[in-house]
């Protein structure tokens, strides 16, 4: 193997590591469209969490980090059921968790006291 190609590969130092890189990858590619070469590519990285990561848990000995390791992997294979069912799939990869994206947000601007004295502050929508 060359150099270049040695370079070409990420190598993560930890699990939390190879963790964050397989989430901003699934995050680029949540909302492509579906195709066996994507579906693959998938299915590579699931399988790189159950096994080599996995173990990689086991042995740093976190408990917590390996049940959001499984929890990432459910997370995963959701996306698998959903887009093999073409129903949408609204939700993004944040903090290893799957999060709903079309949630509201609402502005809030606060409003000093004025008239009524300094204590009470309202806020506007």
């Amino acid at each position: 193997m060359s150099e270049n190609e040695k370079n070409r590969y990420v190598q993560p130092n930890n699990v939390k590591e190879a963790m964050t890189t397989i989430q901003d990858l699934f995050n680029q590619y949540r909302k492509a469209d579906l195709t066996m070469e994507l579906l693959k590519y998938h299915q590579n990285l699931v399988l790189r969490l159950e096994s080599d990561i996995h173990d990689e848990a086991i042995r740093e000995d976190n408990h917590s980090q390996l049940i959001t390791l499984e929890k990432m992997i459910a997370d995963m294979q959701f996306w698998t059921k959903q887009r093999m069912t073409n129903k949408p799939f609204m939700y993004k990869m944040k903090n290893f968790k799957l999060v709903n994206e079309n949630h509201q947000k609402f502005k809030r601007n606060v409003i000093k006291g004025g008239k009524a004295g300094g204590s009470h502050r309202g806020s506007i929508h």
